[in-house]
């Protein structure tokens, strides 16, 4: 196997099926340094046999909060955060993915999504970086009413992998009338969103998030009516967190849009990735204005969205989906492509492209996502029987094997 220490050794991936461009053909790939070298050809030191398996661009993931089942694997029980994010690294490289953007939520909230755990993720991360063995980078996904989490965003902006920020607004969500439908709310800071009344007893039923953060339903309610109490001041600190995005050329994402009103307030702030939206005509004024769209994986696994949002299989058929992120479970990205082919939603060329080229463009990462010389040799075998469920038999992280069975 070729390990970080051996980058100037060539290797040849012989007689795989290997997607390239648009199409899909036999033929061979040679890895150097890090970096495709050649296609059909090229002098190689090491050999890996490809026969009867496909290789195509390892997958990008650009939102996957699943690490946090390895930080806090039952409710209020939480492990050491180097063993989390260590085994989450070959979680990763075993489902195919050499680039991950961790769904770190920061948030008000005590606990699992708390500032402090984030900043432990963070520098563990940083403190693990030569052991890790893809890359992992971090999507700061700020509920927009933590000012806590103001600091943490500017010290994570210089780091030398750059965060993507994710526009987060569960506080609205969750304050939002009893009456009105998650997928058609509107616009979080609009003067006539309806807000729900306290003292309703249905209220309890609005706080079940209180394990995550280790409340009582009681405090966690409390807690929630003293943030709720900040929303005049959200608009600019918005605006003063999108602006230093904007200087670093961070990728910015809004979360779950419902209303084209949505979509433009953040388009304005600079964040053009729309991040699951819960209408189809969201999507389409997304797709009108140039901007990428990000659908969950596990949407298309399981056949529909699990809370009644757009199906992600018919937003890719319809062609208003640019990415499919693992969401919260890191083998639904390969999976979700084998359903669509078997759907025959979109030629498997374009469908792959979901999981490696498009989220890789909307991220501003041109160096990966496809198979072509000086492209970073980011690369997965995968044994995919016709009419079977693929499995990933290797995983290829800047031309080092990340993840290998047999090799």
């Amino acid at each position: 196997m070729l390990d970080k220490g051996e980058t100037g050794i060539a290797v040849r991936i012989e007689g795989a099926r290997v997607l390239v461009g648009h199409d899909v053909v036999e033929t061979s790939v040679t890895v150097a340094n890090g970096k495709i070298a050649e296609i059909g050809g090229g002098v190689a030191d090491r050999s890996i046999d490809g026969r009867g398996l496909f290789l195509a661009p390892a997958l990008v993931d650009i939102h996957g909060d699943a690490f946090e089942r390895q930080v806090m694997p039952r409710p209020k029980v939480f492990f050491p955060m180097d063993a989390a994010i260590l085994d989450t690294d070959r979680q990763l490289a075993g489902n195919g993915i050499a680039t991950a953007y961790h769904a770190l939520t920061l948030s008000w909230e005590p606990g699992l999504r708390a500032v402090d755990r984030g900043e432990a993720f963070l520098n563990g991360l940083a403190a693990l970086q030569g052991r890790l063995t893809v890359e992992n980078r971090v999507q700061l996904r700020w509920e927009t009413f933590a000012f806590e989490a103001l600091d943490l965003i500017k010290r994570a902006l210089e780091a030398p992998l750059l965060p993507s920020i994710a526009f987060n607004d569960h506080t609205s969500m969750t304050m939002r009338d009893y009456d009105v439908p998650v997928q058609t709310r509107l616009f979080e800071h609009a003067p006539d969103f309806a807000i729900l009344d306290p003292s309703d007893p249905r209220f309890a039923r609005k706080t079940n998030n209180y394990q995550r953060a280790g409340m009582s339903p009681e405090d966690y309610g409390t807690r929630l009516l003293e943030i709720w109490e900040r929303r005049p001041d959200v608009p600019g600190v918005m605006a003063d967190v999108a602006a230093r995005g904007r200087v670093k050329g961070a990728p910015m994402l809004s979360h779950d849009d419902t209303q084209v009103e949505t979509r433009d307030f953040y388009r304005g702030l600079g964040a053009c990735i729309s991040e699951f939206p819960m209408q189809t005509h969201v999507a389409q004024s997304a797709r009108d204005n140039g901007d990428h769209i990000i659908f969950g994986a596990p949407n298309v696994v399981r056949g529909g969205s699990h809370i009644g949002s757009p199906s992600a299989a018919d937003m890719v058929e319809a062609g208003l989906c640019d990415a499919l992120a693992s969401d919260y479970f890191y083998p639904a990205m390969l999976a979700a492509v084998a359903r669509l082919n078997v759907e025959k939603r979109a030629p498997l060329p374009r469908l792959w492209s979901l999981v490696s080229r498009g989220p890789a463009v909307a991220s501003g990462l041109t160096d990966r996502g496809e198979i072509a010389p000086g492209k970073r040799a980011d690369l997965v075998l995968v044994d995919w029987p016709t009419d079977g469920t693929p499995a990933i038999r290797m995983t290829m992280s800047a031309g080092c094997i990340a993840y290998g069975t047999g090799f």
